[in-house]
C-alpha cells in the first residue's frame, strides 16, 4: 500500500472531499503536500494527500517514480503506468473508504510523471472524479483511450510554454486526444514558465477544482 502525507481539512470538520497530489519523477509525497494551503483556502472541508510513488528513481539517488524513464519509448511508458496503476487505485479507493466519500468528492492534482499518472487511473476508474487537474505533463497512450475509457471528468491541463523537461507541445497533442473521445478540457498556456507551477497556474488550479467541485456537490 502506498503511504505519503495528509492534510485534514481547514475547518476541522468531517472530510466532504478528497484531493489527491501526485508527484512527479525524483520528487515525493512531501513535495505536492506544500499545494495544500492554497486549496484549502477555497475547499476548506477538503482532505489532501500526496502518496509517495512505489518504485525508487532510476534517475536520481533520491526522490521516487511511479515508473521508468530511462527508455521513453510510448509503449514502455504505456506499460509503467499500467504496473503502477493498481497500487494507486487501491490507494484512492482507500481514501475515499476510509472518509466515507465516493468519486464524485474525489480530485487528482498531478505534476509531470504525476500528470501522467493522474490522467491514465482518472479515466479508467469506472465512476467519474470531480476533476482532474494536470501540471506540465502528457497523456500516456492516446491510442488505446477510446477503447478502455470508463469515466469522463472535466479535466484543467497547464503547461509552462518554455517547459525544458516536458515539451509544451504535449498541451495541445492531449487537449485534441482528450475531446477526440468526448472529455471536456480546458487548456491554460503559462507564456513565461518552465517546468514547474506559478502562481498563474496554480490560481487557475484552484478555482476549477473548487468550481467542479461545488458543481458536483450541488
Amino acid at each position: 500500500m502506498l503511504t505519503g502525507p495528509e492534510v485534514a481539512p481547514a475547518s476541522g470538520g468531517p472530510a466532504k472531499q478528497l484531493v489527491v497530489f501526485l508527484h512527479g519523477l525524483g520528487a515525493d509525497g512531501d513535495d505536492l503536500i506544500e499545494l495544500a494551503p492554497f486549496f484549502a483556502a477555497a475547499l476548506p472541508d477538503a482532505a489532501f494527500v500526496s502518496p509517495h510513488a512505489p518504485q525508487p528513481c532510476d534517475l536520481a539517488p533520491f526522490g521516487r517514480q511511479w515508473f521508468s524513464l530511462q527508455d521513453q519509448a510510448p509503449h514502455l511508458m504505456l506499460d509503467g503506468a499500467r504496473q503502477s496503476a493498481p497500487l494507486l487505485n487501491q490507494f484512492i479507493d482507500a481514501k475515499l473508504a476510509e472518509l466515507g466519500l465516493s468519486d464524485d468528492a474525489l480530485v487528482l492534482v498531478g505534476f509531470s510523471q504525476g500528470t501522467m499518472m493522474a490522467l491514465h487511473v482518472a479515466l479508467r476508474r469506472k465512476v467519474a472524479a470531480a476533476a482532474v487537474v494536470g501540471f506540465s505533463g502528457l497523456l500516456i497512450g492516446p491510442e488505446v483511450l477510446a477503447e478502455e475509457l470508463a469515466s469522463r471528468p472535466p479535466i484543467l491541463l497547464i503547461h509552462g510554454q518554455q517547459d525544458e523537461v516536458v515539451s509544451f507541445g504535449f498541451l495541445e497533442y492531449a487537449r485534441a486526444a482528450l475531446e477526440k473521445v468526448g472529455l471536456p478540457v480546458l487548456a491554460l498556456a503559462c507564456p513565461d514558465l518552465g517546468h514547474s507551477i506559478d502562481e498563474d497556474g496554480l490560481k487557475a488550479a484552484v478555482a476549477f477544482t473548487a468550481q467542479t467541485l461545488n458543481g458536483a456537490r450541488g
